[in-house]
C-alpha cells in the first residue's frame, strides 16, 4: 500500500538539531518566485542614525523587489523630496538609492534631517525605516593655556581631557610628543570619561608631555590638546592614607542602559598605597559569561545586558589602612524588540490568515498599523480584514486585498517598523530546488533532501523512492514543513533517487534528486603520547582509512595551532617527524584528516626531557660504504646496492655514484648521480658498449667519505649511436673547395666498435641529389671543385659495427669566398664641417661580392696643405664600415686642406678593387694656440713680446689678439686691454706700463674661422733705482740720528733751567747768599706784572744742604754740578705726575720748626716753570 506524507502542522521537537528549527522557521518566510506577481519588499536600506562623512558624496540606500518592479519616492522631514529639482541629488536606475553630490558643490550640513524611502507598485507600497542623515563633526580643542602642575610625592592627580564633542563621540588616548602611548597601571588609569586618573603620584611621573588625544574615526582625524606639564617634588612626601573615589563622587550614584548594550560601570579610587578595585551585585551574582573587567578592575562591563541585570551594584576600594565602597543602582530600560515579528502572507482566493506584531521593551511599545505606508485608520477600507490589537485578521481574501502592511512598535527609547504583505494569488505547485541534485552524506549520520516549493493554495508534499515510486515509511523519514525529507540515520542502503511530488487543487509538481552514502573517514592508527630526550628524533603516526571517492587531506597541529615554520618538522604520507627536539617542542601534537563531508582528529602528547649524559662523542666525516653489488643487469640500467659505513656521529646528508670507463678512460672516473643518505640502492642509467665501475662516497655536514672499493665491472651490449657529431660546418677555405668540420663523439658516446661518419652534401638551390662519403677517425672533409661562395647543405651522421644514429640535422654552409670583382660606384662626399666629412656610394652586386659581406672599407689621406702648398706623403688611413651600409662618416680631418679617398667592398676573403679617387678639402677652422709666448727686455715702463706661430694654423692667420690687466699685491685684477696685432708679426713691444708692476697676458690668433685657443703669460716690469734709493729707511741715517740727539740734549737742558728758576720763589733760604753774591743784572719779579719780585725773608735763615745756586756768570762749578733734584726734596718721596711734573714741595730738610711765611704748598706746572724761564 503506498504511502502519502502529508507536511506536518508543528516544528519537530526543541531536542531537535539547530538546523531543524531553522528549517521550521523557514515556513513563515515563504518567498514567492519573482516571476509571479507581487507587492514590494524592501530588500536594503541605510540605517536608521546614519553618520556620513563630509568630505564624500552622500548615499542613502533603499533597494526593493517586486512584480511589476516598483518605483521609488522619498519624504526628507515628513514631506516630499522632489529630486528632480536639485541638481545634486541623483537616483540610481532600478533602485530608490540617491547620491547626493556634495564633493562637487554642496554642503553636508543642508542635506541633515529625516529622510524615508516608499517602493511602490500595482499591488502595494513597501516603506522604509526614518533615516536621520547626520553629518559627523571632528571639532578642535579650545584654546586653553595650562599652567604646570607641581606635587608632592603621594598626593593623587587628575589630568583633564575633556575632548570636543564630536560626531559620533570620539575615541581617547594619552601620549606623549614622541607618539608613545602613556603606560598605565592599577596605579595610572584613563577614566572612561577621558581624564587620567593618579591615585598617587611618584617621581617617575613628572614629565612636561602629557598630551591627550581625540580620535575621530569616521572623519580619520586626531585633535590633541596642549600638552600638560607635572612636576614631582620629593621633598616632604604625602603620608600614607586610606582610600577615597575620584570618581564617581558620594556614596550612592545611578546608572541606566539599554537592553542589549554594554553595561559599563566605573570606580577610581586614590590613596596611598594604591587601592585596589572589587566588585559585588548586592542582590544576585554577576553573570559569569557575560562579565568582564577593564582597566585593571576600575570598570566593570556586562554585554548583551537584560533588565535581570537591573540592581544594585558596589564598587569596594581597599588598601593597607581602610576600605570604602560605593553603590551604583543601575535600571535598565528596553528600546522595543520584536517576540513576532509580521511575516509575508500568500493566500489563495477565498483563503483566510493572519498577520501578527508583537514586540515588547521597557517602556511597553506602543503597537501601530499602516496600509501602503498609510496609518490604517485613514487607509481604504477592506471587508475582508479586522484588527484586534496586535493582529490583523483575513477572511475571505480576493485579489483586491494583496497590500503592503507596516507594523510600528515604539516606546520612547526607539522604535521597530516591518513591512509584511498580504498577495492573493491562484498558482499551481512548482518545484524551486534543482532538477537531479546531488546529495552526498556520511553514513550514519542524517540526511537533509531538498524540496523547496511555492503554490497557492499551499501545495501537499508527497517523497516517493526509486524509478517504480516505493513508497517512503513514516517511521523512518520525516517531511518538515518547507518540504525537506530527513533521513534521521542514512545507511548505505539510502542511496538512490528520490522524487518530491506538490500537489494543490490547481495542479501537480515533482523533481527528483539523488543521494549517496559515504563511508566514514577514520584513524586506524592514532599518534601515541612519547617521552624523548633533547636533541634526538621523534616520530608521530596517524594512518587514516577514508572513502575512495573523497578527496583527504591531512594536517598536523601543535597546541591547536598551525606547526612552527621550521626544517625539523617534517610530514610524510602517515608521519610527523621532529628532528633535533627542544624544550619549545613538548606540547599537543593533532592530526587532522578532513574530506569534502567529514573530518575526524586524533592527539599525542609530546615530553621532552634531559639526556642522560654520554661520552663526548666524536665527530668525523663518514667511513666509507662497502659491500658494493650489482643486480638487475639490463643493456641499459643495473642497479647498485651497498652497505654504509658508520656516520661518526653526523647523519649521512647523501651518497655520491662515480663510474669509471674501464675501456676508453681507464683510471678516469666520473659523476653518476647523488641520492640521499636514507637510501642504499640506487637504479643508474647505462650507455651501450661501456665497461663499467661503480664507486661510492658518503657524505655528511663534515664533509665526504673516501671512496668505497670499485664495484664488479659490468660490460653492456653495444648498439647504434644514440647521438650525431655536433658543431657542424660547412666553411669554405678557397674559391673553389668546401670544408665539412664536426666535433666528432667520444669513445664513451660510440655505443659500439666500428664508430665512422657519413658524411653528405649538396648544392641548396639545385635538385642535385645528396653526395655522401663515410670516413673515420677524421673530423673534417674538404670537398674539391665546387663553384665559388655557392650555399651548400651539410649533415654528419655517425655509425658503427651495429648500425646508423638517429637522422642528422641539416646545417647550411657555403663554398669558399674569392676577392670582390667590382668596386663601389657613384662615390660621393660631402664635407659637413672643417673636420668632419661624409661619404655615400654605391652597393656592389651581391654577386660580384663573391662572399660574406663584412663591409666597406674606405681610405683616405691628406694630399696637400692649403696654407703651404707644399706636397708631402701622408699615411693613408682605413675606416671600415659593417655590413651593408652605404654611407659613413670621417671624423677628425684636419681643416684647411686636400683630401682623397676611395672605397672599396670587403668580404671573407678580403677587399675588391678600389673606386675611382675622390678629391675634397676642408675649410678653414679655428687655429691652435701660439707655440710659445715668452717675455723678455723688461724695463720701468715696457715689455717686449716675442712668440711662435701656432702648430696648426688650420687657415690663413688674420691677425694676433693681446689683452692684458694689471695685478696688484693683492692679486686683483685690473681694467683688461684689448690689442689687435697683425698676422705677420712674432714681437711687439708694450709701452707706457707702471713700473714695478706685474700684467697677465692672454694671447690667441685668428683666421677666417674664428679665435682659436689662449696662451697665457705673466711679467713685471722694473724698479726705479732713484725711487729706490729715496725709499731707504731714514731712521738708519746718521744725520738724522745726530739731530735726534741735539733736540733731546736741548729739552733735557731746558727743563733743567725750568726748575731752578722755580726754586728762586722761597721755597728755601738763600737771602744770604744773595747779599754775598748780589747781581746787579737780577731784578725780583713782581706777582702783578709778571716781574721779579723780592725774596722774602720772614723765615730763619737755612743753609743749602749743600751746593749753591749758580753763580751770576752762568757759569757750574764742577763740584756744584753733582748736585742732584733728589736732594731738594724728600727722598725717594718725590714723583712725577703723568705730564712729567714733580710732585710735592722742593723744600730743604729742616731742623728747626716749619719756616713760616706765604710760600705756596703746591707745586708749579711746567707750562708757569717755562714762563718764568725768560
Amino acid at each position: 500500500m503506498q504511502l502519502k506524507i502529508m507536511p506536518k502542522k508543528k516544528c519537530l521537537s526543541a531536542g531537535r538539531a539547530l538546523l531543524i528549527l531553522i528549517l521550521c522557521q523557514m515556513l513563515s518566510a515563504l518567498e514567492v518566485p519573482l516571476d509571479l506577481v507581487q507587492p514590494p519588499t524592501i530588500t536594503q536600506q541605510s540605517p536608521k542614525d546614519y553618520i556620513i562623512d563630509p568630505r564624500e558624496n552622500i548615499v542613502i540606500q533603499c533597494e526593493a523587489k517586486g512584480k511589476p518592479p516598483p518605483s521609488f519616492s522619498w519624504t526628507r522631514n515628513g514631506t516630499h523630496f522632489d529630486i528632480d529639482k536639485d541638481p545634486l541629488v541623483t537616483m540610481k536606475t532600478g533602485s530608490g538609492t540617491l547620491t547626493i553630490n556634495i564633493m562637487s558643490d554642496g554642503k553636508a550640513e543642508t542635506y541633515e534631517g529625516v529622510y524615508q524611502c516608499t517602493a511602490r507598485n500595482e499591488r502595494g507600497a513597501a516603506i522604509s525605516n526614518n533615516i536621520v542623515i547626520r553629518s559627523s563633526r571632528s571639532p578642535l580643542w579650545t584654546k586653553e593655556k595650562l599652567e604646570p602642575m607641581t606635587l608632592r610625592s603621594g598626593q593623587s592627580l587628575v589630568l583633564p581631557c575633556r575632548p570636543p564633542m564630536g560626531l559620533p563621540p570620539p575615541i581617547i588616548f594619552w601620549m606623549d610628543n614622541s607618539f608613545q602611548r602613556l603606560p598605565q597601571s592599577e596605579r595610572v588609569s584613563q577614566g572612561l570619561n577621558g581624564d587620567l586618573y593618579f591615585s598617587n603620584v611618584l617621581p617617575e611621573d613628572a614629565r612636561e608631555d602629557y598630551i591627550c588625544y581625540a580620535r575621530f574615526n569616521h572623519t580619520q582625524t586626531i585633535q590633541q590638546k596642549q600638552p600638560i606639564s607635572v612636576k614631582v617634588t620629593s621633598a616632604k612626601p604625602h603620608r600614607e592614607r586610606p582610600p577615597t573615589f575620584l570618581t564617581p563622587e558620594g556614596n550612592a550614584s545611578r546608572k541606566e542602559e539599554l537592553r542589549g548594550n554594554v553595561l559599563s560601570l566605573e570606580c577610581i579610587a586614590e590613596g596611598l598605597p594604591t587601592p585596589i578595585i572589587y566588585w559585588i551585585k548586592e542582590d544576585g551574582t554577576l553573570p559569569i559569561n557575560r562579565t568582564f573587567y577593564r582597566n585593571f578592575k576600575k570598570t566593570l562591563q556586562i554585554i548583551q545586558v537584560t533588565e535581570a541585570d537591573s540592581g544594585n551594584y558596589q564598587c569596594i576600594a581597599k588598601n593597607t589602612l581602610g576600605a570604602i565602597h560605593h553603590t551604583i543602582s543601575v535600571t535598565v530600560k528596553a528600546a522595543p524588540y520584536w517576540i513576532i515579528a509580521p511575516q509575508n502572507l500568500v493566500l489563495s482566493p477565498g483563503e483566510d490568515g493572519t498577520l501578527i506584531c508583537r514586540a515588547n521593551g521597557n517602556p511597553k511599545p506602543r503597537i501601530s498599523w499602516l496600509s501602503n505606508g498609510v496609518p490604517i485608520e485613514i487607509a481604504p477600507d477592506d471587508p475582508s480584514r479586522k484588527i484586534d490589537g496586535d493582529t490583523i485578521i483575513f477572511s475571505n481574501v480576493q485579489e483586491r486585498s494583496s497590500s503592503v502592511y507596516q507594523c510600528n512598535a515604539s516606546n520612547e527609547y526607539g522604535y521597530l517598523l516591518a513591512n509584511a504583505f498580504v498577495n492573493v494569488l491562484a498558482e499551481p505547485p512548482r518545484i524551486l530546488t534543482s532538477a537531479n541534485t546531488l546529495y552526498q552524506v556520511i553514513a550514519d549520520r542524517p540526511a537533509f533532501l531538498d524540496c523547496a516549493f511555492f503554490g497557492s493554495p499551499l501545495p501537499s508534499i508527497e517523497w516517493f523512492k526509486g524509478a517504480k515510486g516505493s513508497a517512503l515509511r513514516e517511521d523512518i523519514y520525516i517531511l518538515h514543513e518547507n518540504g525537506t525529507l530527513e533521513i534521521p540515520v542514512a545507511q548505505k542502503d539510502s542511496t538512490g533517487t528520490y522524487t518530491c511530488v506538490a500537489r494543490n487543487k490547481l495542479g501537480m509538481a515533482k523533481n527528483e534528486v539523488h543521494l549517496e552514502i559515504k563511508d566514514p573517514t577514520r584513524i586506524i592508527k592514532q599518534p601515541e603520547y612519547a617521552v624523548v630526550q633533547r636533541g634526538s628524533t621523534v616520530s608521530f603516526e596517524c594512518k587514516v582509512k577514508h572513502d575512495h571517492t573523497l578527496i583527504l587531506t591531512v594536517t598536523w597541529l601543535k597546541d591547536h595551532s598551525e606547526l612552527p615554520s621550521d626544517g625539523r618538522f617534517t610530514v610524510d604520507k602517515d608521519h610527523l617527524v621532529v628532528a633535533d627536539v627542544n624544550d619549545d617542542d613538548g606540547g599537543t601534537y593533532t592530526c587532522v584528516a578532513n574530506t569534502t563531508l567529514d573530518n575526524v582528529s586524533a592527539s599525542a602528547v609530546l615530553s621532552v626531557v634531559a639526556p642522560t649524559p654520554t661520552p663526548a662523542p666524536i665527530y668525523d666525516v663518514p667511513n666509507p660504504p662497502f659491500d658494493l653489488e650489482l643486480t638487475d643487469q639490463l643493456d641499459r640500467s643495473v642497479q647498485l646496492s651497498w652497505t654504509p659505513g658508520d656516520d661518526n656521529n653526523s647523519p649521512i646528508t647523501k651518497f655520491i655514484i662515480e663510474y669509471e670507463d674501464v675501456m676508453h678512460e681507464a683510471g678516469l672516473w666520473h659523476h653518476q648521480t647523488e641520492v640521499p643518505g636514507t637510501q642504499t640502492t640506487a637504479q643508474l642509467k647505462l650507455s651501450p658498449y661501456v665497461n663499467y665501475a661503480f664507486r661510492v662516497m658518503a657524505v655528511n655536514s663534515l664533509g665526504r667519505s673516501l671512496p668505497s672499493e670499485a664495484s664488479e665491472q659490468y660490460l653492456t651490449k653495444a648498439a647504434e649511436p644514440d647521438k650525431n657529431p655536433t658543431a657542424v660546418e660547412g666553411l669554405g677555405s678557397e674559391p673553389d673547395n668546401l670544408v665539412i668540420t664536426w666535433k666528432p663523439l667520444s669513445g664513451f658516446e660510440s655505443n659500439g666498435p666500428g664508430l665512422q661518419y657519413k658524411v653528405s652534401w649538396r648544392q641548396k638551390d639545385g635538385d642535385d641529389e645528396w653526395t655522401s662519403v663515410v670516413v673515420a677517425n677524421v673530423s673534417k672533409y674538404i670537398v674539391s671543385g665546387t663553384p665559388t661562395f655557392v650555399p651548400y647543405l651539410v649533415k654528419v651522421q655517425a655509425l658503427n659495427d651495429v648500425g646508423f644514429a638517429p637522422e642528422p640535422a641539416v646545417v647550411m654552409g657555403h663554398s669558399g669566398e674569392d676577392l670582390p670583382m667590382v668596386a663601389p660606384g657613384n662615390v660621393r662626399v660631402s664635407v659637413v664641417n672643417s673636420t668632419l666629412a661624409e661619404v655615400h656610394w654605391d652597393p656592389v652586386p651581391l654577386k660580384s661580392i663573391r662572399g660574406h659581406l663584412q663591409g666597406y672599407r674606405i681610405y683616405y689621406w691628406k694630399a696637400q696643405s692649403s696654407s703651404n702648398r707644399n706636397r708631402r706623403h701622408i699615411e693613408k688611413k682605413i675606416l671600415t664600415f659593417q655590413g651593408s651600409k652605404t654611407h659613413g662618416m670621417l671624423p677628425g680631418l684636419e681643416p684647411f686642406s686636400h683630401y682623397t679617398l676611395n672605397v672599396r667592398v670587403v668580404n671573407g676573403k678580403g677587399e675588391g678593387p678600389a673606386s675611382p679617387d675622390r678629391a675634397f678639402h676642408t675649410p678653414e677652422g679655428v687655429p691652435s694656440a701660439p707655440s710659445s709666448l715668452k717675455i723678455v727686455n723688461p724695463t720701468l715702463d715696457s715689455l717686449t713680446l716675442e712668440w711662435d706661430p701656432p702648430s696648426h694654423p688650420n687657415g690663413i692667420l688674420t691677425e694676433y689678439t693681446l689683452k692684458y690687466q694689471p695685478i696688484n699685491s693683492t692679486h686683483e685684477l685690473g681694467p683688461l686691454i684689448d690689442l689687435k696685432i697683425p698676422a705677420n708679426k712674432t714681437r711687439w713691444t708694450l709701452k707706457n706700463l707702471n713700473f714695478s708692476t706685474r700684467y697677465k697676458f692672454y694671447f690667441y690668433a685668428q683666421t677666417a674661422a674664428g679665435s682659436g685657443s689662449q696662451i697665457t703669460e705673466e711679467a713685471v716690469t722694473t724698479v726705479d733705482e732713484a725711487m729706490a734709493s729715496r725709499q731707504v729707511d731714514i731712521a738708519t741715517q746718521g744725520w738724522f740720528i745726530g739731530l735726534m740727539c741735539a733736540v733731546a740734549l736741548l729739552i733735557l737742558i731746558l727743563l733743567i733751567v725750568c726748575f731752578i728758576r722755580r726754586n728762586k720763589g722761597g721755597k728755601y733760604p738763600v737771602k744770604e747768599k744773595e747779599d754775598a753774591h748780589a747781581d746787579p743784572e737780577i731784578q725780583p719779579m713782581k706777582e702783578d706784572d709778571g716781574t721779579f719780585g723780592e725774596y722774602s725773608d720772614a723765615e730763619d735763615h737755612k743753609p743749602l744742604k749743600k751746593g749753591s745756586r749758580t753763580p751770576s756768570d752762568r757759569t757750574v762749578k764742577k763740584e756744584d754740578s753733582d748736585d742732584s733734584l733728589v736732594d731738594y726734596g724728600e727722598g725717594v718721596n718725590g714723583q712725577f705726575n703723568e705730564d712729567g711734573s714733580f710732585i710735592g714741595q722742593y723744600s730743604g730738610k729742616k731742623e728747626k720748626e716749619p719756616a713760616e711765611g706765604n710760600e705756596s704748598s703746591e707745586a708749579p706746572s711746567p707750562v708757569n716753570a717755562m714762563n718764568s724761564f725768560v
